[in-house]
């Protein structure tokens, strides 16, 4: 309803096809009941009734689901114009051949033709004008269009039963237009009051308030027929009333709770495949990086015993940090859950081997603590170290005073990351841009997956500083 157009086209269709089916079948229902119609040639004007609803619903497909949808795939305005024109002339003619051989009007001039062709074409003249005030080309939601449109749907129906009483027996017309007029509407209203007054509260537990809603429901509607019975000194309209009422506690409200709960169900459905989606989406971004992992790990073996023969320390020790951390994101990272020292020691390898790239920029301060003592419970792997990352690849600049400070806790089991680091225009930023992190959306994602309502993120930025909170209830 909020995000896009609803598909007006096939709901026009069947709501028009629906009233046209009534509209036959009563006429057709009607042969000998000659105490409610006035015919003046019997069996001719008994056929015309029927005949020319038909001709008229036959002349909305053709115009309404035919020649305007071949126009706006094709945008041909010459067959448009020329079909519209055979059409409407040969349609006239034989509904006039039709009303004149049954007195119900005379030939050249049928009035009620006209006016229900200049109800079709104001509706949609309507409906142009309403795309063009109401839906613009970044369009973010089409409720208040949806709502107008179906509105002026049931309003140009109205109307144009009003005008066909000619064409049908018993006045049908006005008691659709009733309907419509005054029945939709009215059971739109209870569906609403049900949703919110009383599935809404009966679904999250408050069954006491649902109840007294769902009797206030009942007794609104009874003193309404009884002020109206009395009123017209008609006392049969409370039981009308009555009748309403066990209408809409029998039929409407079972049904409409029914739907709800199927339209509920559908919705978490998709919102569970989305999350997986999205999950599957990031986890695909760690297995392109397992590339020839054997080839990888041999090397860095080759290069860390030769660090260890030229007794280069540093570097063998940088060396053995790179393999932890690649044999961290081969394996472990592939599993739903690791412990959360394992995750610390990622990130704890990882704050190294910058320190060791970056230890002689004189305008880099990086200050980080880490927990001292061992923490336990599991986490999600890779929820820490995209912050980490975000820090280094933004805050660092070779040109101006850089800073990075980390806080990183955990107690009660909750682990808790506050992160500052400095920002500069990306211009003056040196340091190559890497995007191998996951990125904060897929963090976001993966939170949302596996610890709803478990987390909170929040990050603040000025001019010249990024802060991040995170807080997190482990399993």
């Amino acid at each position: 309803m909020k995000t896009k157009s609803l598909a007006f086209r096939q709901i026009e269709w069947w709501i028009v096809t629906l009233v046209f089916l009534i509209i036959v079948l009563v006429n057709i229902l009607s042969a000998g009941n000659r105490g409610h119609y006035s015919f003046n040639d019997g069996l001719i004007g008994y056929f015309t009734k029927i005949i020319i609803p038909l001709i008229l619903f036959l002349v909305f497909y053709l115009f309404h689901m035919v020649l305007i949808p071949n126009y706006l795939k094709n945008k041909k305005k010459a067959p448009l114009i020329l079909l519209s024109l055979f059409i409407a002339i040969f349609s006239y003619i034989i509904i006039t051949l039709f009303s004149d051989g049954a007195n119900i009007t005379e030939a050249p001039f049928t009035a009620y033709y006209f006016k229900i062709t200049a109800i079709y074409i104001g509706y949609m003249i309507w409906v142009v004008f309403l795309r063009q005030v109401l839906i613009s080309n970044n369009q973010v939601s089409y409720q208040t269009y949806n709502i107008v449109r179906l509105l002026s749907l049931f309003f140009f129906l109205i109307l144009f039963l009003v005008q066909i009483d000619q064409i049908v027996y018993n006045r049908i017309n006005f008691l659709i237009a009733g309907i419509l007029a005054f029945g939709l509407p009215s059971v739109s209203l209870v569906l609403v009051y049900n949703y919110f007054l009383i599935y809404s509260k009966r679904v999250s537990g408050k069954r006491k308030a649902a109840n007294w809603y769902n009797a206030l429901l009942v007794l609104l509607i009874l003193l309404i027929f009884l002020i109206i019975g009395i009123a017209s000194n008609e006392g049969a309209i409370a039981l009308v009333g009555l009748g309403i009422g066990l209408l809409i506690q029998l039929v409407i409200i079972p049904f409409s709770n029914l739907a709800f709960e199927k339209y509920f169900g559908m919705v978490g459905q998709i919102k569970n495949l989305s999350h997986k989606v999205d999950v599957g989406s990031a986890n695909l971004s760690f297995l392109k990086s397992q590339i020839n992992p054997h080839f990888l790990f041999n090397a860095l073996n080759t290069l860390y015993g030769t660090a260890l023969i030229e007794k280069a320390e540093r570097t063998s020790d940088g060396i053995q940090k790179l393999g932890d951390m690649m044999r961290f994101m081969i394996h472990e990272n592939q599993q739903d859950k690791i412990p959360l020292k394992r995750e610390i020691e990622y990130v704890n390898n990882y704050l190294d081997l910058q320190m060791l790239r970056f230890e002689n920029e004189e305008n880099l301060s990086v200050d980080f603590k880490l927990p001292t003592t061992e923490c336990d419970g599991n986490i999600a792997p890779m929820l820490l170290i995209p912050f980490v990352e975000n820090a280094f690849k933004h805050g660092i600049s070779t040109k101006n005073k850089s800073w990075i400070r980390i806080n990183l806790r955990c107690m009660k089991g909750t682990v808790h990351l506050d992160l500052v680091n400095s920002i500069h225009p990306k211009k003056l930023t040196d340091d190559p841009k890497d995007e191998s992190g996951i990125g904060l959306d897929n963090v976001r994602n993966r939170l949302e997956h596996y610890y709803p309502g478990k987390y909170s993120l929040s990050t603040i930025s000025n001019e010249s500083e990024y802060f991040v909170h995170f807080s997190l209830q482990l399993d």
